[in-house]
């Protein structure tokens, strides 16, 4: 027997009231993102990469949305060095590429081309306008190096819990998310929070839906930008989840302080403590897509496992394990650049927004409140500026630094014209450091301790979501002890 539920008073004509919020949103999002992308007037000089027209363009936004490679790699073949306009679902983009251009962003000020208003538009709703600018000696990296060795170490060893000669295969991504999010919250948070299931499973989990939120977000004109975070996102309930394992933390902390003052030698050294040190006077996500992408090359490829061990085993030799020892690794360094030169987190990059009109050096004005971005993706396989573009070559910039004498522009951190992944100027993405440093020591471990290889024979591919590349979530990476 089959139990009849009477239908709420929230319902409309037999439909969910959930449905009508996203068919009233849907239908309002229809028709002010015609309104705006059919006034473009001021953007009309600049050329179009697909239809101009006022269905057109729509159509043109939806196409971006689901293969927004191919759209931007016609526009970087088409307009080289100068910008060129896109659709997207609510609003116009003008991407740019080229030395000059690239040059025109960076010399900018904050009033003419504003970093920061372009990520709020599209997260500003999730976090309720509250922001957070912090640094503290990129995060005392070598001090607590020691710590972060130590997480990577434990993770691997407790996920893949092998047993002798055992192979076993394990969700590369899921994994690589897991010794990311414990190795990164070693220094946010420390033991034994890092390591408390709930408290992982949430950080995973933030990282994934807030990316996701803002892509949601940004399918809405910024008018509905309030309502949608309210109905189509959960990272508010995600911050309370996480509130209810920080708020003891915190409050056991202003305790001690209120007895025995603030700084004081045997304090935890975790951003957490430095943080309420500052009060009272996104980029996990990124980095493990990264980090699973130079897993797949690593395991596709293991003729180069032999070439980074070497590396590896004869520096901790002599060095140990340290931020200085890391820093001798050119070859580790150098494959998960080429690995993310290759296969990068997103296709665009340098968001900004017009706070003014703005003029380029080659005459092209960019109107008051048109959002803009950089073809990084393109840049990186152009064949123009790096031979052989479309092979792997993991050794590529160590190389260059081996041949051109430069110890700093081949980094994996550095940022220069023809490589983008972190941005380039001074709003080049300040995480960078800290992230690779947990990058290449997961590398490094792997390198020396595992053997590795794929389930399947083949590399698995990338998928394109919007503007975002991401590593195959379901593909498998077999792990053994390695043998000596």
């Amino acid at each position: 027997m089959q139990l009849q539920v009477p239908a709420p008073p929230d319902r409309i004509s037999g439909l969910p009231y959930s449905l009508q919020v996203v068919g009233l949103l849907a239908a309002a999002a229809f028709i002010i993102a015609n309104l705006k992308l059919s006034k473009r007037s001021k953007l009309d000089a600049i050329p179009t990469v697909g239809s101009s027209t006022w269905l057109g363009s729509w159509w043109a936004g939806i196409k971006f949305v689901t293969n927004a490679a191919d759209v931007i790699q016609e526009g970087y073949e088409k307009h080289k060095a100068a910008p060129f306009k896109v659709a997207n679902l609510n609003r116009w983009m003008v991407i740019v590429s080229g030395r000059q251009l690239l040059e025109d962003v960076c010399k900018s000020y904050d009033d003419e081309l504003s970093a920061l208003e372009a990520l709020n538009d599209g997260y500003q709703q999730i976090l309720n306008g509250e922001y957070l600018s912090f640094a503290r000696d990129s995060l005392g990296i070598s001090e607590l190096y020691p710590d972060i060795r130590d997480e990577v170490v434990t993770t691997f060893e407790e996920i893949l819990d092998l047993k002798g000669n055992e192979g076993k295969s394990v969700p590369a991504l899921d994994t690589v998310q897991e010794v990311v999010c414990r190795t990164a919250n070693r220094v946010l948070v420390g033991l034994p929070l890092c390591r408390n299931p709930d408290w992982v499973n949430l950080n995973v989990r933030f990282a994934v839906d807030f990316v996701k939120a803002g892509i949601i977000i940004g399918l809405f004109p910024r008018i509905l930008a309030p309502l949608v975070a309210r109905c189509l996102t959960g990272v508010s309930r995600s911050v309370k989840r996480g509130m209810k394992h920080l708020r003891p933390i915190i409050e056991e902390r202003q305790k001690y302080v209120e007895k025995y003052g603030n700084r004081v030698a045997d304090q935890p050294n975790n951003f957490l403590s430095w943080l309420m040190e500052e009060a009272e006077g996104s980029e996990r996500n990124t980095s493990s897509n990264d980090f699973t992408q130079a897993l797949y090359n690593l395991a596709a490829n293991p003729q180069y496992m032999q070439p980074l061990r070497e590396e590896v085993q004869s520096i901790v030799e002599t060095e140990g394990w340290s931020k200085d020892a890391l820093a001798k690794m050119r070859k580790i360094d150098s494959f998960l650049k080429e690995s993310q030169r290759m296969e990068g987190s997103a296709m665009l990059t340098m968001f900004r927004r017009a706070r003014k009109d703005f003029t380029f050096s080659d005459g092209t004005m960019i109107p008051k409140g048109a959002f803009l971005a950089f073809a990084a993706q393109s840049t990186h396989l152009d064949s123009e500026l790096y031979e052989n573009t479309d092979v792997f070559d993991p050794f590529r910039f160590s190389n260059a630094r081996h041949e051109d004498g430069e110890g700093v522009r081949h980094q994996f951190v550095s940022t220069n014209p023809e490589y983008l992944a972190f941005g380039h100027g001074k709003h080049a993405c300040p995480g960078r450091f800290f992230s690779a440093t947990y990058l290449k020591t997961m590398l490094a471990h792997i390198v020396v301790s595992y053997d590795i290889k794929l389930e399947d024979s083949t590399r698995p591919q990338s998928l394109g979501i919007g503007i975002a590349i991401m590593p195959n979530p379901r593909a498998k990476v077999m792990f053994r002890k390695r043998a000596y």
